[in-house]
């Protein structure tokens, strides 16, 4: 398929790795795709089902403006009552005028968020919820994506059920890909691109496969992360070795491809709400997504409105946080949605090095060779400005050596590419941020913090013979810390959307995961070789998701009667805070402890959110009540519920959210006074008296009515308020923890945030 397939492979990898890039950038023309929101009451009895109606409401068209091409593309059942169309601006108003019509939803585009985990998140075979849950059997979970390399050994079916007689799916039929690809792991696999065909994108094999085949490798990287079987032997050229496998291996998977290479990298809403529409019509009971669209109110959120819908039907949502790094950046908020940051885990990937004068260290590398470098001479441009650092290399200064690069004007990024021009035999980067990316690593290089700077540079300017007397590669080491961090890409809270409620929700591993990707194109390039590989290291809130769509998977497995609001409080109550060296989660940037608006609850724990104790359940109405609350217009309440009549309950000012969170503007007067009222279910021992524990800091003082509650059944439901009082909150961020304990070591956990101003 040539070079350009190769740029795009680097493209996508890049997109998975750093901060949010732009997918696509369609210019509009004449006609423009939009997505139709109709009133489905309104729809005249002569026609037999909601799809005929749409498309005859397209047709009719024609005999208003004659001269206008019109293209239908999707009829939605289930995430929405509508469709989408290319229309010009007539035929547009046209439908604007029809008593049925609701809403209208301009197209917008969307942006991917993108071995050891398992034994990272406690998961083993002896004990725990993964036998309990039999690795998910019979689950299925459906990931929103690229599409999937079927071939991967993380979708063999070997020890797999058999396909659940509910499921509704198929495996379609297209380029490189036929049904008999898929079997009792990969039970579905479907593709969307008729807005992307409609826009005029050039979707060819010399780009993409026409078919739910993965062209990048981030719908299978995802894909083996949340249910891939058991694989033996997998690494990212040597580094993490060992068994591979998803956090629920023995979870059933349908891919729904809806992003795309074409010239560009690029992702309708319209073709993601179609793969949303058809997972919740096939029937899965988990929904995993890795991307995301802009920051938009709910009833112009196309990914809010098919995930509510979904929730209605108690499937399981599961979406990527973002990669954007910084305060107020979430994506995919919505309460009813499972929103993911990205943590780091306690696996190192090193390389050594020491120096001719006996001095040794360990530093960060991903260089995928297995090599050991020997008495080479160290190249360090201090004596001369214009050669500082890695900015201006000078081959014949650098041919054949090491160069020490400490420059803090080009990222690593550069600083390996100018070292790798120049023809440096290697590189040794110092610096405070140690992230260049896997495949970055043209030459082998070391990334050593600047602590280690005065040492280092200090050898390398005693004269024109210093050496490396040798750097060894392809290290790995666990247990090393602290981990979990947050880390530096992952989104942070408050949602810009609805900061009323704390988001994200969970952390969970992303960063540096092993996963299946696409075997047959170069990952990377070192020297003069590409280099292949079926398993690599990726990080982003798109490996994160995962995760937690796994776990989802797994206590749905154990849980089949629970709802998705009662998988998450499980899930969120049962985080955990600490790092493991015994310290508070920090903030990979800068080493600060981190707060709730990095991590949400905390770090997931599955094996203890399969016995939470309580939980905060959820259903329609507590939705609906939410948006009722915001203030939404009758025409936005029925855009996002998709229903035309609904009743709010005027005395329910709070969401039954497993968190507590309010914002306060600089007018706002001290001390306040904040109430919140939950109601809490039983799920634990039948009988069990709860005490609450209050975690505050100086100045904020919670109290909890009642707080202690007894419980003689399970499922018995109890209710709570909790009373927070705040002389003069921290001028950015107040926040503490309530926890309800039991005589059985339960331990139900809820943040409580107050922002002194946004």
């Amino acid at each position: 398929m040539g070079k350009n397939l190769y740029f795009l492979v680097f493209l996508v990898q890049l997109l998975v790795l750093l901060p949010w890039l732009s997918i696509a950038s369609i210019q509009p023309e004449k006609s423009q795709t939009y997505i139709i929101h109709m009133d489905h009451s309104r729809k005249p009895n002569h026609f037999s089902n909601h799809k005929s109606w749409h498309q005859h409401t397209v047709r009719s068209l024609l005999s208003v403006c004659p001269d206008d091409k019109q293209t239908f593309l999707y009829s939605y059942t289930h995430v929405m009552h509508g469709f989408s169309a290319k229309l010009t601006p007539c035929q547009l108003a046209e439908v604007e005028k029809s008593p049925g019509h609701l809403t209208t939803y301009k197209e917008s585009f969307g942006k991917m968020f993108t071995t050891h985990t398992p034994k990272f998140l406690g998961l083993n075979r002896g004990s725990g919820i993964w036998p309990t849950a039999s690795y998910g059997k019979d689950v299925i979970i459906g990931v929103i994506d690229t599409g999937i390399w079927p071939e991967s050994e993380s979708f063999k079916d070997n020890g797999m059920s058999k396909v659940p007689s509910r499921w509704k799916g198929i495996c379609e039929n297209g380029t490189a890909f036929s049904p008999s690809l898929c079997n009792n792991k990969l039970i579905g696999a479907r593709s969307f691109k008729k807005e992307l065909e409609a826009a005029g994108l050039n979707i060819s094999t010399e780009y993409d496969f026409d078919s739910p085949r993965d062209a990048g490798g981030h719908g299978t990287h995802t894909s083996s992360t949340a249910a891939g079987n058991f694989v033996y032997g997998a690494s990212h050229f040597g580094y993490a070795k060992g068994i591979a496998r998803g956090i629920a291996p023995r979870a059933h998977l349908a891919m729904y491809k809806v992003l795309w290479a074409s010239d560009t990298l690029a992702s309708a809403a319209t073709d993601i709400l179609a793969g949303m529409d058809q997972a919740i019509s096939d029937g899965v009971d988990i929904m995993s997504i890795s991307l995301g669209l802009e920051h938009t109110p709910f009833y112009q959120d196309v990914i809010a409105i098919a995930s509510l819908s979904a929730v209605e039907k108690g499937i399981v949502v599961v979406c990527a946080a973002g990669n954007d790094g910084h305060a107020a950046t979430i994506y995919n908020g919505a309460p009813w949605i499972m929103t993911v940051g990205a943590g780091t885990i306690d696996r190192s990937l090193i390389a050594t090095l020491e120096l001719g004068n006996g001095l040794t260290f360990e530093g960060t590398s991903y260089f995928p060779e297995s090599v050991s470098i020997t008495n080479k001479y160290i190249y360090y441009g201090f004596n001369d400005p214009k050669k500082s650092g890695c900015s201006a290399l000078d081959p014949r200064d650098v041919k054949g050596k090491i160069v020490l690069c400490d420059d803090s004007n080009l990222n690593l990024n550069a600083q390996m590419y100018a070292a790798a021009q120049a023809g440096a035999y290697g590189a040794i980067f110092l610096s405070e941020s140690l992230f260049l990316d896997p495949d970055d690593y043209s030459i082998p290089g070391i990334l050593l913090h600047t602590r280690y700077a005065k040492e280092i540079k200090k050898y390398a300017m005693t004269g024109n013979n210093t050496l490396v007397k040798s750097m060894r590669f392809v290290l790995t080491k666990t247990g090393t810390g602290p981990a979990p961090q947050v880390a530096y890409f992952s989104s942070r809270g408050p949602d810009p959307i609805t900061p009323c409620v704390l988001k994200p929700d969970i952390l969970a591993p992303g960063v540096d995961v092993l996963g299946a990707v696409r075997p047959d194109v170069p990952f990377m390039e070192a020297g003069k070789y590409d280099l292949l590989t079926d398993y690599a290291l990726y990080s982003g809130t798109s490996m994160a998701a995962p995760h937690v769509a796994g776990i989802s998977a797994l206590v749905k497995a154990v849980h089949r009667n629970w709802s998705p609001a009662a998988i998450r409080s499980a899930i969120m109550t049962t985080a955990y805070k600490t790092d493991n060296t015994f310290g508070m989660i920090r903030d990979q940037t800068n080493g600060s402890i981190a707060t709730p608006l990095d991590f949400g609850a905390g770090h997931v724990d599955p094996n203890q959110a399969m016995d939470p104790g309580l939980i905060y359940d959820m259903d329609s109405q507590d939705y609906i009540d939410f948006l009722c609350g915001l203030g939404y217009t009758t025409k936005q309440m029925m855009t996002v519920i998709r229903k035309s009549q609904w009743t709010c309950d005027e005395n329910r000012t709070d969401l039954n959210y497993p968190s507590f969170i309010t914002s306060l503007s600089n007018q706002t007067t001290y001390p306040i006074e904040k109430k919140f009222t939950r109601t809490v279910t039983n799920v634990g021992d039948p009988t069990s008296i709860y005490r609450a524990v209050i975690q505050a800091p100086e100045g904020m003082i919670v109290s909890v009515e009642p707080n202690i509650m007894r419980f003689t059944g399970k499922y018995q439901k109890q209710n709570f308020v909790l009373n927070v009082h705040v002389e003069k909150p921290d001028p950015k961020l107040t926040y503490g923890y309530l926890n309800w304990i039991d005589e059985h070591n339960h331990i139900v956990s809820s943040p409580i945030v107050i922002i002194s101003h946004l």
